[in-house]
């Protein structure tokens, strides 16, 4: 399907409608418009709280289109399977014969940290769900705090920079190795800027029986702090940098669905947003670091889990 496709089959189902008030340049309404087109039957969603859900059930209004359920940060998950066995139930009762799908969407916050325990027990009980992650690497509702999204190196309000500290001083957590820890059948990692591959992925995670997970790079103007017209273009230098590999991982087989024939450096990446700035600032670098500098470390980090990707996959 073409992008133009995409956006007529978008159109024409009018399931995530306009009037939301999520910031300019937001990729968020891209991600949740392209996976609700994914699922040819009828959805029920659960929202935790985060970006998504503050911006598009302002009360009296709501940009959703199909049922939909506001859960807590911690709990979206447990309330999309509590949903997901509900239905099994009447459909086994004959009160329901059509078929159904269901997908919970939170941010990193609510999934890498608040939500992990509810999200861990869903996936080891099987519920037929799709969990859509969009990670734009900290709690940005609530003032960009750090979260385990965060990236090493960031600036974010609770990892300040300066001349002792380079901002957060942890390594990302891997969400993906931890839903395939779950066993769980299909598990894939998007970015905002190529809606066919996030479709295309879509479509399988609501075609496979049991667990899915759809983990989507989606930037954040306002506190990655770069222009609102750049949004995909960074998300675009993201996987062409190999920080944000596209690649999914059906019934344990990996592939990867996209190979920059000529990589770029990572510092082409930080570059662009103002969380990383820092890092280009000499005097900024905190004194006594043994071995290589900021960058350098996040470039040879990049370079060791492609290498480790590239192994899975053959």
């Amino acid at each position: 399907m073409n992008i133009k496709e995409l956006a007529e089959k978008i159109q024409k189902q009018q399931r995530f409608i306009s009037g939301h008030r999520t910031c300019s340049g937001c990729g968020i309404p891209l991600i949740v418009r392209t996976v609700l087109a994914a699922a040819d039957d009828p959805v029920v969603a659960a929202n935790a709280t985060g970006c998504l859900e503050v911006t598009t059930s302002i009360y009296p209004f709501t940009s959703w289109n199909i049922p939909w359920i506001h859960s807590a940060f911690e709990n979206a998950a447990a309330t999309i399977s509590g949903a997901e066995a509900a239905y099994k139930a009447l459909k086994k009762k004959g009160a329901i014969n059509k078929l159904v799908k269901f997908v919970a969407f939170g941010g990193d916050g609510g999934t890498y940290d608040i939500g992990l325990q509810s999200l861990s027990g869903a996936w080891e009980r099987g519920h037929d769900f799709v969990y859509v992650c969009y990670d734009n690497e900290a709690y940005m509702n609530t003032g960009n705090q750090r979260s385990s999204s965060t990236p090493y190196g960031a600036e974010t309000s609770t990892t300040p920079a300066g001349k002792v500290r380079h901002g957060k001083e942890e390594r990302k957590k891997d969400l993906v190795k931890i839903a395939l820890a779950h066993n769980i059948p299909y598990v894939a990692q998007a970015a905002v800027h190529n809606l066919n591959d996030l479709f295309a992925k879509a479509q399988k995670a609501f075609q496979t029986k049991g667990p899915a997970l759809l983990n989507v790079l989606m930037p954040c103007t306002l506190n990655w702090k770069f222009p609102t017209s750049q949004t995909t273009a960074i998300s675009k230098l993201a996987v062409e940098t190999r920080v944000w590999p596209l690649y999914e991982v059906e019934n344990s087989k990996y592939k990867i669905n996209y190979k920059p024939a000529e990589p770029k450096p990572v510092g082409e990446y930080l570059k662009t947003q103002g969380r990383f700035r820092h890092l280009f600032a000499p005097e900024n670098t905190p004194a006594g670091e043994a071995g290589l500098a900021v960058i350098g470390q996040i470039q040879e980090r990049a370079d060791r889990d492609w290498e480790e990707l590239l192994a899975r996959e053959k």
